[in-house]
């Protein structure tokens, strides 16, 4: 809902600002008082393409600022929010500010809830909020989407259940199709993956490598190439350490036992070289042990050259693998494994293609008998519709119209036909069905789209009609606007129209522009644009009209103004039409 606009330098408004309440408000005045600038100023905030000729002659910008209440209300209200919220704007107890700025250059900014934002954007927030209805701008009547969607939203819980169906059958149709498609166009592929990948393992099986392999060879082969230094060298460092028949050059285990023999004497006669001697008798027993470790290894030692010719084979395999598959053998038997989980999900992959034609097939028939339901769903909806719309052109001056909503199924072949009892059809994202709304404006004259049968007076009342009954039924915007509803409609025409505005007003907000007494008169709160000038600029203001005054106004649109007949008369319009 619209709490409040406050327009500034907007045509030949300078500056005013406006506070909507719910219920049905109407908007009169003169002509070319600037009546059309209030609409104008919310076409801005719906997105509206800037108009440097907006701008108030001796102006440099043109502004209109907002408050929307977003806060509660239907999925209208819940989409605007989260758009509000996906752009970072700001909102406070509901209430949403927006703001839209047209320069004399004809350059634009969009603001919102403290955020400078794209005007896109902005549209995205306002428009679920909003219906705007002029003779130049009857958006729902002219698009053929919006037809569907009208007859969508009229059709209540039951063609809701059939439209939900509908798109999960087709989400799960596209889903299996989309799959079907993908591996059908692969298959040659997997095929060649397939052969390349068990070409890598039969190579890697026949080899049959061993974690760390690799590894243990090359230190195998370092030992047995230099098997020869390997013993002499230890040998030596051995009869260094303990070898007993050289007396000439004593070895470290000989030099060791001497000095823990020469410290053992003497710790009788100091208590402190204790220590020192136990130290020593560590060192011999660990100089004892080398000793013993290097003679076994220097005995151990083996130079065997077939065992090391077949280590040089075996490497020479391994190397193979490892220039192929991985650093070492450890990354090659990581490949192996995961090119062994890769084949068997590629076989799976055929298996399922195998099975999954009939699942299309059956996907498919889903599908079509969701489009079936969904069709006649709305088509009993249409005639619905089609009735009650009827019923309320009579009371709006059209009595000898004739409304049919028309629900054509979308025939034809192609990949997104199936077959159906009906035979093929079309389905789309909402269906298979196109939806018209068409009139026979006049008796004998072929129902033709709503656009091409009426004129734009007809038009509003068309579009007021539909509105009131998709409110009845529970699905309406929280706000609508209608520039000018009663164009050609006068008398009794016209309170009709009044009565038709002020019952849509029980569930939405309405703001009316009019010119007609009798649509004013159902109002339950009545603006009024005046203008005035210096005799160079004219400027206009808003202003709310009650009491003698709001009779003084409808007296003028009646062409009583300044005569207390006049007054009279709208006095007993205004009860008449507001009793009580």
């Amino acid at each position: 809902m619209i709490e409040e606009i406050r327009i500034r330098d907007l045509g030949v408004i300078e500056d005013a600002t406006v506070e909507l309440h719910p219920g049905l408000t109407v908007l009169t005045g003169e002509t070319g008082a600037g009546k059309t600038m209030l609409v104008s100023s919310i076409e801005l905030l719906l997105g509206a393409r800037a108009d440097a000729g907006l701008v108030r002659v001796g102006a440099d910008q043109a502004s209109v600022d907002a408050v929307l209440d977003v806060g509660e209300g239907g999925s209208e209200s819940s989409t605007a929010l989260r758009a509000a919220e996906e752009a970072g704007a700001t909102i406070e107890d509901g209430a949403l500010a927006v703001s839209r700025v047209v320069r004399s250059t004809g350059r634009s900014r969009a603001h919102a809830g403290g955020r400078t934002l794209p005007v896109g954007t902005l549209a995205e927030i306002t428009q679920g909020l909003v219906a705007l209805h002029g003779q130049a701008d009857q958006w729902r009547l002219r698009q053929a989407a919006q037809h569907r969607e009208v007859l969508d939203s009229y059709g209540g819980e039951t063609l809701g259940a059939a439209a939900a169906e509908f798109a999960s059958a087709r989400t799960a149709w596209l889903t299996i199709r989309r799959e079907h498609e993908q591996l059908t166009a692969d298959e040659q592929a997997r095929a060649q993956e397939i052969d390349a990948l068990t070409y890598q393992l039969e190579q890697i099986d026949e080899v049959d490598p061993e974690p760390g392999e690799d590894h243990a060879l090359r230190a195998e082969s370092e030992r047995l190439a230099h098997a020869d230094d390997l013993r002499t060298g230890t040998a030596s460092a051995h009869a260094a350490l303990a070898d007993g028949d050289l007396p000439e050059r004593p070895d470290a285990l000989s030099l060791v036992a001497a000095a823990e023999q020469s410290v053992s004497a003497l710790v009788e006669a100091d208590a402190a070289l204790g220590p020192l001697l136990d130290r020593l008798v560590e060192v011999r027993a660990l100089v004892a042990d080398v000793a013993a470790d290097l003679g076994s290894y220097s005995a151990s030692v083996d130079a065997d050259p077939s065992r090391l010719e077949s280590i040089h084979a075996r490497r020479a395999r391994l190397g193979e693998l490892t220039r192929r598959y991985g650093a070492d053998v450890d990354a090659v038997l990581a490949r192996r494994d995961a090119s062994r989980q890769r084949v068997l999900e590629l076989q799976q992959a055929d298996d399922r293609l195998a099975g999954m034609d009939e699942q299309v097939a059956e996907a498919a028939g889903a599908v079509g008998e969701r489009a079936l339901e969904l069709t006649r769903a709305r088509a009993t909806a249409g005639a619905r519709l089609a009735g009650r719309v009827q019923d309320e052109l009579r009371r709006l001056g059209m009595s000898e119209a004739l409304v049919e909503v028309r629900v054509t199924p979308t025939a034809g072949e192609g990949p997104d036909a199936v077959g159906t009892p009906d035979g093929p059809r079309v389905i789309g994202p909402h269906g298979a069905d196109i939806v018209e709304i068409l009139l026979a404006a006049n008796p004998g004259t072929p129902p033709r789209p709503v656009t091409q049968a009426a004129s734009g007076g007809e038009l509003s009342r068309i579009m007021l009609a539909l509105e009131v009954a998709v409110a009845e039924a529970g699905a309406s915007v929280p706000t609508f606007v209608f520039d000018e509803v009663d164009a050609g409609v006068g008398g009794k025409a016209g309170l009709d129209v009044g009565a038709r505005l002020a019952a849509l007003a029980q569930t939405s907000q309405v703001l009316v522009v009019t010119h007609l007494a009798q649509v004013a008169a159902y109002a339950d709160r009545h603006l009024v644009v005046r203008k005035s000038t210096d005799g160079e600029i004219t400027s206009s203001d808003v202003a709310t009209v009650e009491g003698r005054d709001r009779l003084v106004e409808l007296a003028r649109m009646m062409g009583g103004a300044g005569t207390e007949a006049g007054l009279q008369h709208a006095e007993e319009l205004l009860r008449s039409c507001r009793p009580g």
